[in-house]
């Protein structure tokens, strides 16, 4: 028993260095503007054929030290286009979100589980049980996008219903986000202004916008996400 709160008590202090080594690589050291849009943008350029998995990777790293993730999405939309953006989107933004919940998983869960009250345990049990469900709708809630990867990653909600709730949740905002800044993109680069009222554009913006009621008709339709 007290080797095994030794080593949560180490797994605890690593977790909480992590989240500490973030916020400073975030917000102080060089590596935040090698994740700028523009750098993100020249490294792509440099790196030819491989340039799909070089954007892959930054995307999948740079939302674990808590970048937005919308940021590399329209990155994404905007070097590769809608149908390649997409893919290499969903790829980055589900790579990043399952090794967030992994380091949340091992390394604080055990912590956590130990510190909770009986409700707080309560809910985490029922949060269990309906854990797709759950992960499914916060994700079409546009909840936060990083910390609720480490949040679900410290409950007892299992790595299958994460992944599969995180995918069927991203995609609808993939879809709409990477449409939406691909035709941006295509209408600043070719200098016609005037296809800011074309039918792509308009059609982005008005997915966008909608985008917002997905989780009011979710409800409706699936009345099992609450």
């Amino acid at each position: 028993m007290k080797n095994n709160a030794i080593k949560t008590n180490i797994k605890a202090t690593a977790f909480m260095l992590f989240f500490i080594s973030a916020f400073f690589l975030f917000k102080y050291s060089p590596l935040a503007e090698y994740l700028a849009p523009q750098a993100i943008q020249d490294l792509v350029d440099h790196t030819g054929p491989t340039s799909p998995l070089i954007f892959i990777l930054v995307y999948a790293f740079g939302i674990t030290i808590f970048m937005p993730a919308s940021l590399f999405t329209a990155v994404g939309a905007m070097l590769f286009g809608v149908s390649w953006g997409l893919l290499y989107n969903m790829t980055g933004a589900m790579l990043g979100a399952s090794m967030s919940f992994w380091i949340a998983r091992y390394l604080g869960r055990d912590f956590t589980s130990a510190i909770v009250g009986d409700q707080l345990r309560n809910y985490d049990e029922k949060l269990s049980a309906r854990g797709f469900a759950t992960t499914l709708y916060l994700r079409l809630m546009f909840f936060p996008f990083t910390p609720l990867n480490f949040a679900l990653g410290l409950s007892s909600v299992t790595f299958n219903q994460y992944f599969w709730g995180t995918f069927f949740g991203k995609i609808a905002s993939g879809v709409i986000l990477t449409f939406f800044f691909a035709t941006l993109t295509e209408v600043w680069r070719s200098g016609e202004w005037a296809g800011l009222l074309g039918w792509q554009t308009l059609l982005s913006l008005f997915l966008f916008l909608n985008s917002f009621f997905i989780p009011r008709v979710a409800k409706r339709l699936f009345p099992d996400l609450r």
